[in-house]
Protein backbone atom coordinates (compact mmCIF):
# COMPACT_ATOMS: atom_id res chain seq x y z
CA UNK A 1 0.00 0.00 0.00
CA UNK A 2 2.96 1.93 0.88
CA UNK A 3 4.58 1.75 -2.92
CA UNK A 4 1.15 2.65 -4.33
CA UNK A 5 0.69 5.73 -1.87
CA UNK A 6 4.15 7.35 -3.23
CA UNK A 7 3.76 5.92 -6.70
CA UNK A 8 0.38 7.60 -7.11
CA UNK A 9 2.13 10.92 -5.25
CA UNK A 10 4.93 10.81 -7.60
CA UNK A 11 3.06 10.31 -10.66
CA UNK A 12 1.03 13.54 -9.42
CA UNK A 13 4.13 15.60 -8.72
CA UNK A 14 5.46 14.95 -12.04
CA UNK A 15 2.11 15.77 -13.90
CA UNK A 16 1.44 18.93 -11.75
CA UNK A 17 4.96 19.87 -12.76
CA UNK A 18 4.04 19.52 -16.84
CA UNK A 19 0.64 21.04 -16.06
CA UNK A 20 1.75 24.18 -13.97
CA UNK A 21 5.10 24.63 -15.96
CA UNK A 22 3.70 27.59 -17.75
CA UNK A 23 2.42 28.93 -14.03
CA UNK A 24 5.34 29.80 -12.17
CA UNK A 25 6.19 33.38 -11.67
CA UNK A 26 5.84 36.12 -9.27
CA UNK A 27 4.36 35.84 -5.84
CA UNK A 28 0.30 35.72 -5.19
CA UNK A 29 0.98 39.83 -4.52
CA UNK A 30 2.68 40.47 -7.80
CA UNK A 31 0.01 38.41 -9.81
CA UNK A 32 -3.12 39.87 -8.77
CA UNK A 33 -0.97 43.50 -9.03
CA UNK A 34 -0.53 42.80 -12.88
CA UNK A 35 -3.53 41.02 -13.87
CA UNK A 36 -2.49 41.30 -17.90
CA UNK A 37 0.24 38.69 -17.47
CA UNK A 38 -2.33 36.35 -15.75
CA UNK A 39 -3.67 34.15 -18.59
CA UNK A 40 -5.70 31.06 -17.70
CA UNK A 41 -3.50 28.91 -15.76
CA UNK A 42 -2.59 32.07 -13.74
CA UNK A 43 -5.97 32.76 -13.09
CA UNK A 44 -6.63 29.08 -11.70
CA UNK A 45 -3.87 29.55 -9.61
CA UNK A 46 -5.14 33.00 -7.92
CA UNK A 47 -8.62 31.46 -7.34
CA UNK A 48 -7.30 28.71 -5.72
CA UNK A 49 -5.07 30.64 -3.74
CA UNK A 50 -7.61 32.82 -2.42
CA UNK A 51 -9.99 30.13 -2.14
CA UNK A 52 -7.54 28.64 0.36
CA UNK A 53 -6.78 31.28 2.19
CA UNK A 54 -10.67 31.84 2.93
CA UNK A 55 -10.50 28.48 3.94
CA UNK A 56 -7.66 29.23 6.48
CA UNK A 57 -8.96 32.21 7.71
CA UNK A 58 -12.19 30.10 8.55
CA UNK A 59 -10.64 27.21 10.44
CA UNK A 60 -10.14 26.38 14.03
CA UNK A 61 -6.47 26.37 14.30
CA UNK A 62 -4.79 29.56 16.00
CA UNK A 63 -3.58 32.65 14.94
CA UNK A 64 0.16 31.61 14.49
CA UNK A 65 -1.02 28.53 12.14
CA UNK A 66 -3.23 30.66 10.08
CA UNK A 67 -0.17 33.26 9.62
CA UNK A 68 2.09 30.37 8.69
CA UNK A 69 -0.22 28.99 6.04
CA UNK A 70 -1.00 32.37 4.62
CA UNK A 71 2.14 33.41 4.13
CA UNK A 72 3.54 29.90 2.80
CA UNK A 73 0.16 30.21 0.21
CA UNK A 74 1.19 34.18 -0.44
CA UNK A 75 5.10 33.87 -1.72
CA UNK A 76 4.86 30.07 -2.81
CA UNK A 77 1.44 29.87 -4.82
CA UNK A 78 1.33 27.04 -6.58
CA UNK A 79 3.92 25.13 -4.03
CA UNK A 80 2.77 25.98 -0.97
CA UNK A 81 -1.38 25.07 -2.58
CA UNK A 82 -0.07 21.85 -3.12
CA UNK A 83 1.34 21.28 0.22
CA UNK A 84 -1.65 22.95 1.76
CA UNK A 85 -3.76 20.48 0.21
CA UNK A 86 -1.40 17.40 1.32
CA UNK A 87 -0.54 18.39 4.59
CA UNK A 88 -2.79 21.39 5.93
CA UNK A 89 -5.03 19.36 8.00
Amino acid sequence: MKRLHSALLTTFAVLSGLILSGCSGPNLIDRINYPWGWGICGTIVIILDILAIIEIAGSKRSFGSKALWTLLIVFFPIGGLIFYYFFGD
